[in-house]
């Protein structure tokens, strides 16, 4: 659960990069190759989202509570928003927040596994 927590600001940051294009240095025009050119390294893929776990931060063991609000208050605004933009341009995401009757509003963190888990931590409006 600690794992899973810790890589919750590092799967949000994941997922509003991933929301966002990632824009491509301007290639120069290469003189002709005397040797064939070597192929371009691919970028490591995102996992796919296999299944989506919702937690509320109350559920969590207290020092995990204070670990997720320290990881917050770091990523701050911006990145909140896109966490939740994110969450909002994805279907399967958005559906199973509203299955629980809740929306992107309340998610303060996510946690992406490389098995596809992606876990979403709420907090009820206080």
């Amino acid at each position: 659960m600690r794992k899973t927590i810790v890589l919750a600001a590092a799967a949000s940051l994941m997922l509003a990069g991933a929301a966002s294009a990632q824009q491509q240095p301007a290639q120069q025009p290469a003189p002709a190759p005397t040797a064939p050119a070597p192929a371009p390294q691919a970028q490591p893929a995102v996992p796919t989202i296999q299944s989506v776990n919702i937690v509320d931060i109350t559920e969590l063991p207290k020092e995990t509570q204070t670990q997720v609000n320290q990881v917050i208050a770091q990523r701050g605004d911006d990145g909140l928003k896109k966490l939740r933009s994110s969450i909002d341009a994805t279907p399967k995401v958005k559906s199973a927040l509203e299955a629980k009757g809740m929306t992107s509003a309340q998610v303060v963190a996510a946690s992406m596994e490389p098995n596809g888990a992606l876990t979403l931590i709420t907090k009820k409006a206080s």
